[in-house]
């Protein structure tokens, strides 16, 4: 399931994509409000974008926040394993945090390891193949980003 974490640095993401386009940094409180997002949770998911390497951050008056690399290089996938880490429903399916469930008897004879594991692979598969400038360019109804 998509956390509210991840939507928030989705929609964060799509904020800054928008404000490239006007070459200026954004502050976090302007991200905050256009994507109705509290202001201290959302500095903590930009802390971790920028020190990821998604986006760039600078202090001060004039300061704020802008994309680090072109929104075509980001995929969906990539801002989810950032904020919320493996894609896999279960540990066992993870190929990064790998563990056996805690009500596993036998991870050899499981019957649902290697469902998990071609589940992990298709949501992957998708996410992957979706990138930020993919999500951009749908069109918005209203001014709150719909994540």
């Amino acid at each position: 399931m998509l956390s509210s974490r991840a939507k928030y640095a989705l929609r964060a993401i799509l904020i800054l994509v928008e404000e490239a386009e006007a070459d200026h940094w954004t502050s976090a409180q302007t991200i905050a409000e256009r994507s109705d997002t509290p202001r201290k949770f959302l500095e903590a998911i930009l802390v971790q974008l920028r020190d990821q390497g998604f986006i760039q951050s600078r202090r001060g008056p004039v300061g704020g926040h802008k994309l680090l690399m072109p929104a075509s290089q980001i995929s969906v996938a990539d801002v989810m394993r950032i904020i919320d880490g493996p894609i896999a429903l279960t540990p066992c399916a993870s190929k990064t945090r790998f563990g056996v469930c805690k009500d596993c008897k036998d991870i050899e004879t499981c019957q649902l390891t290697d469902l998990m594991k071609r589940v992990r692979d298709a949501a992957a598969a998708v996410l992957e193949g979706c990138t930020i400038a993919d999500l951009a360019k749908v069109p918005q109804a209203g001014a709150m980003l719909s994540l």
